[in-house]
């Protein structure tokens, strides 16, 4: 981290943008940590604040008061966090997420995601994996999605399960409750795209003009039991595109309880959609064999399906 460091425009720089001297004067930080230090105040121009975009003049003076490093871009461990462990072995490392906690850390800043927890008691998934921030997770699943999270201890591991991953040789199951009544099991094929206005929603190509990059997404499910005007899925996929259950299942016309981003009605006293990673299945990657970790339904979900079936 640098701090409390200064510099002068000099007349080759006049007129470069602030992000990109930054860059070039502390070549250990990123771009994105010097975008990051203007728009929170941290660097100041003449002692006076900055807005972004700006382009100093010759002679500036250049106050930088907090810029993070390439270094700095890590989990912050946080033994505070509650984290749920249901398998965890020399490889492998399995957590049950609640709804309502990201998975991991947008920014080296934060907090309360599920990586902070698992990092301070395994202070060696910090240096597994390509993307710092993750951490060694293998996967995603929504913030309102509640379940299994599996996160490698070992580099070995981490490539050996980010494989299967890409082969799409893991089966994962979830538990999804959607509106309406499903009688019969299905599959669900789609190519899905970004939404080009709404961001963080996924839609069918099919209804795109002009669709970015189309995600090819197949989900299958079945019925496991009527829950009133409810009805409770067993939903497995092999393919992991952003939102895929979610998608996929309100463009069958049932979605998600609670999903109101998908068109579900909203539902009262509940801040969470009901979909729940359950199981993966894979090979394990020390013994080769065919293994399955189990995350049990969180008791939020499972006191919804009592009061369903009180009804």
């Amino acid at each position: 981290m640098i701090q409390n460091a200064s510099f002068t425009v000099t007349e080759e720089e006049a007129g470069e943008r602030l992000d990109c001297l930054l860059a070039s004067h502390f070549p250990s930080s990123t771009r994105a940590f010097c975008r990051r230090a203007i728009e929170e105040g941290h660097i100041t121009i003449n002692h006076a604040p900055c807005i972004k975009g700006i382009k100093p003049r010759t002679n500036d003076q250049i106050q930088v008061h907090l810029l993070l490093e390439q270094s700095d871009n890590r989990v912050i461990p946080d033994a505070n966090m509650d984290v749920a462990i249901v398998y965890c072995d020399a490889a492998l490392i399995a957590a049950s997420k609640p709804a309502g906690q990201a998975v991991h850390p947008n920014s080296c800043t934060e907090h309360d995601t599920l990586m902070n927890g698992l990092v301070a008691r395994y202070p060696e998934l910090a240096e597994i994996g390509d993307q710092p921030l993750m951490a060694g997770a293998l996967h995603r699943i929504d913030g309102e999605t509640s379940g299994l999270v599996l996160a490698a201890r070992t580099p070995a591991t981490f490539q050996c399960l980010r494989d299967q991953f890409v082969a799409q040789s893991v089966r994962k199951i979830y538990i999804a409750l959607v509106e309406g009544h499903v009688a019969h099991s299905g599959l669900i094929k789609h190519h899905l795209a970004h939404h080009p206005k709404f961001r963080g929603k996924m839609v069918d190509v099919k209804t795109l003009t002009a669709p970015d990059r189309a995600l090819y997404a197949e989900t299958a499910y079945e019925p496991v039991e009527r829950l009133g005007p409810y009805t409770l899925l067993k939903v497995t996929i092999f393919t992991g595109v952003t939102h895929q259950i979610r998608c996929q299942l309100s463009l069958a016309g049932f979605p998600i309880v609670n999903d109101t981003l998908y068109g579900a009605r909203p539902f009262p006293s509940s801040t969470r959609h009901y979909l729940h990673a359950a199981e993966a299945h894979l090979l394990h990657p020390l013994t080769r064999e065919p293994f399955t970790v189990t995350a049990p339904l969180t008791d939020d979900f499972t006191a919804l399906i009592a009061q369903l079936k009180g009804k």
